[in-house]
C-alpha cells in the first residue's frame, strides 16, 4: 500500500498550499488536493491506497458533470509532459513561455486551476493567484493587475471558463483587462456564440480549448489568430495527442498523460484506458480536416443526454440555446440547468431549474421564459420550471447534475 496525503487548498493563502504540496510530493506521496467543500467528508481527508503505483504524484476529482465522485491518479511525469506541450503549442504562436506571465483565478483544487500554476513553475515563468472575489469586481481587478511590475512587460496568458469571461465582458475595464491578455484559454465547457462574437468585436485574443482531468488538462487548443478569423470549435491535438471519433459520436484520446488509474470509492485502483491506450470520454464530437491535423468540434456530453418521446435530447445544448433566447429577448436570466424526470409516457421529460439576475427587485413573469421555447420540439420544451436562487456551477465552470437532481427530489 502507498500512502495518499490530503492537502487542503485554502483559497485566501494559496502560496502556503503550493509549498506543503512542493513538501510532499518531494517526499516521493501521492497528493490529494481538497477545496473546502471537501473538508468534512473523513474518506477525502484521509484516501485509502489499495495497490496503487509509486509515487509521486496527485490524486485528483473528475469534473462532476455524471455525478458519484470519481479521482484520477496522476505521477509527476503526466504534469510535466501536460507542461511541455503547452510550451510547444505557445512557440507555435511565437510565444517563450519562459518570459511569460500567468495569471491564474481557478481553484487550485482542479486541474484547470492547478496546471497553470504547474507550467509556470516548470517553464520558470511568472505567475499570479487572482482571488475569485477579485474577478467579480472589474474595476479592481484592473486597478489591482497594473500594479504588477511584470504587467505588459511580458507575454500574458490566462485560463478562464465562460462564466467568468462573461463576467468581465460585461464591465468596460473587464474588456479592457481581457483586452491585455496574449492568450486566453477558454475551457470547462462549451463557448456560446454569443460570448465569441462580443469576444471578437473587441478582438480578445481566445484560445477555445478542450481538456479533462484524465488528460492533465489540455490536449487541444485553438490558435487565436484562427479564433478571431472566425474558427469555431476547440482547435488542433498538442503535441503528442490522438482523437477519434466513433460511429456514435463519442470522443476518445489517446496520449502519453493519460491518467494511470481510475480510483474508487474503496480506493482500489481501476483501468482507465482500453487495451488499445485510448480513454473514451463523456463527449459527443466530430472532427473536421481543415489542415494536417484533425479539427475538435465537441457537441455536448453523451452522459448528460436522455431520451424522451423516443428522441434523445441534449440538455447542454438546450441550456446554451435558452440562454441565448433570453439574452436576446432583454431577459435578465443568470442560469439554467435542465434535467431529465421520468414520465410515464415519455420515458423522460425535461425539468428547467433556472436563476434571474435580479437579487430583491421586480422579477419577469415566468411566462415571458416559457414563451422561449412554445415553438421548439415538445421533447426540447421543460414540462416544469423551477425557481433556484442558489442555481450556479461550479469555479471550474462545471454543473454538479446530480447535486441538483438530488435538490429537484426534495421539491416534490
Amino acid at each position: 500500500m502507498t500512502s495518499a496525503v490530503a492537502v487542503l487548498c485554502d483559497p485566501l493563502n494559496p502560496e502556503d498550499t503550493a509549498t506543503r504540496l512542493q513538501e510532499v510530493l518531494g517526499q516521493g506521496q501521492w497528493v490529494r488536493l481538497l477545496g473546502r467543500e471537501s473538508s468534512a467528508d473523513p474518506a477525502l481527508l484521509h484516501p485509502k491506497a489499495v495497490g496503487w503505483p509509486e509515487g509521486p504524484g496527485l490524486v485528483l476529482s473528475t469534473g462532476g458533470s455524471t455525478g458519484g465522485r470519481s479521482l484520477c491518479l496522476h505521477p509527476v511525469g503526466n504534469l510535466e509532459r501536460s507542461a511541455q506541450a503547452t510550451a510547444q503549442w505557445l512557440r507555435c504562436i511565437s510565444i517563450d513561455p519562459t518570459t511569460a506571465l500567468v495569471w491564474n483565478p481557478l481553484p487550485f483544487h482542479h486541474v484547470s486551476g492547478f496546471m497553470p500554476w504547474w507550467r509556470a513553475r516548470q517553464w520558470n515563468a511568472a505567475h499570479r493567484w487572482l482571488a475569485s472575489e477579485l474577478m467579480k469586481h472589474p474595476a479592481r481587478l484592473l486597478e489591482w493587475s497594473v500594479q504588477h511590475p511584470g504587467w505588459r512587460q511580458r507575454p500574458m496568458l490566462l485560463s478562464l471558463v465562460p462564466t467568468q469571461l462573461r463576467r468581465l465582458l460585461a464591465h468596460p475595464d473587464g474588456c479592457c483587462w481581457l483586452q491585455a491578455m496574449d492568450v486566453i484559454w477558454v475551457g470547462g465547457a462549451g463557448l456560446p456564440e454569443d460570448l465569441a462574437a462580443a469576444s471578437r468585436a473587441i478582438g480578445l485574443k481566445l484560445a477555445p480549448c478542450y481538456g479533462a482531468t484524465e488528460t492533465a488538462a489540455m490536449v487541444t487548443a485553438q490558435q487565436p489568430r484562427d479564433f478571431l478569423k472566425g474558427g469555431d470549435g476547440c482547435g488542433q491535438p498538442l503535441e503528442g495527442v490522438e482523437l477519434k471519433v466513433n460511429g456514435d459520436g463519442a470522443l476518445a484520446v489517446r496520449c502519453d498523460r493519460l491518467a494511470l488509474a481510475r480510483v474508487d470509492s474503496a480506493g482500489s485502483v481501476h483501468p482507465l484506458s482500453d487495451p488499445a491506450g485510448w480513454w473514451w470520454s463523456g463527449d459527443r464530437a466530430r472532427l473536421s480536416e481543415t489542415a494536417a491535423q484533425p479539427h475538435l468540434h465537441v457537441l455536448g456530453r453523451r452522459d448528460g443526454a436522455i431520451l424522451s418521446g423516443g428522441v434523445t435530447v441534449y440538455p447542454s445544448q438546450l441550456e446554451e440555446r435558452l440562454m441565448a433566447a433570453a439574452r436576446h429577448g432583454g431577459l435578465p436570466l443568470d442560469a439554467v440547468l435542465m434535467l431529465g424526470e421520468p414520465q410515464l409516457e415519455w420515458g423522460e421529460q425535461l425539468v428547467a431549474l433556472f436563476r434571474w439576475s435580479i437579487s430583491g427587485g421586480c422579477e419577469p413573469p415566468l411566462e415571458s421564459l416559457i414563451a422561449l421555447v412554445c415553438d421548439w420540439p415538445a421533447a426540447e420544451r421543460p414540462r416544469r420550471w423551477l425557481h433556484c436562487p442558489d442555481l450556479e456551477p461550479t469555479a471550474a465552470g462545471k454543473w454538479e447534475r446530480q447535486r441538483w437532481r438530488q435538490w429537484l427530489a426534495l421539491q416534490h
